[in-house]
């Protein structure tokens, strides 16, 4: 299982490199991602979370209870967004930091699949929020900056205390 990098590591803040092979070690690399997010008890993951900057990512709203929830984007590209929705949002690689994000209510996503296949997909409701909140990370923006001025202070001061508390990391 691979181990989540948290805020402060670079890897977080970059665009994801394409992925262009399709073979047997993607496919061990997205079901390794898929076990990582569910040990963390998350409902997606993309792969700069794990320290490898490629574009790949996963949402699983059953957190591993139904096989048919597993979405794997990779190279995703959002083609529409409309509505807007508030809700909360977490991040793995932001540990216990839960803020309020507005988002699109729906959103439309070409992406391929694990063979390579290009698939067109649409969500709205949380799922939305999941595919842009996954997508958002590997195009190196974190969900931080979706949020005022105000909040991402706060959070920035919170991190800072855990991490002069030694307990950031944990």
């Amino acid at each position: 299982m691979a181990e989540i990098v948290v805020y402060g590591d670079p890897v977080l803040e970059k665009v994801a490199e394409p992925v262009t092979v399709f073979d047997e070690e993607l496919a061990r690399f997205v079901a390794d991602m898929h076990q990582t997010m569910i040990k963390a008890h998350g409902v997606g993951l993309a792969a700069p979370q794990v320290g490898v900057s490629k574009q790949v990512c996963i949402i699983d709203l059953s957190v591993g209870e139904n096989p048919d929830d597993l979405f794997v984007l990779i190279n995703p590209e959002i083609l529409e967004v409309d509505g807007s929705q508030k809700g909360e949002e977490g991040c793995l690689s932001f540990p216990d930091i839960i803020t309020v994000v507005e988002r699109p209510n729906s959103v439309k996503v070409r992406a391929q699949n694990i063979a390579g296949t290009t698939v067109e997909l649409e969500a709205e409701g949380f799922l939305a929020r999941a595919f842009l909140h996954e997508i958002d990370h590997l195009n190196g923006v974190l969900f931080t900056e979706r949020v005022s001025n105000l909040k991402r202070n706060m959070i920035k001061k919170k991190v800072s205390k855990r991490v002069k508390a030694g307990t950031w990391n944990s």
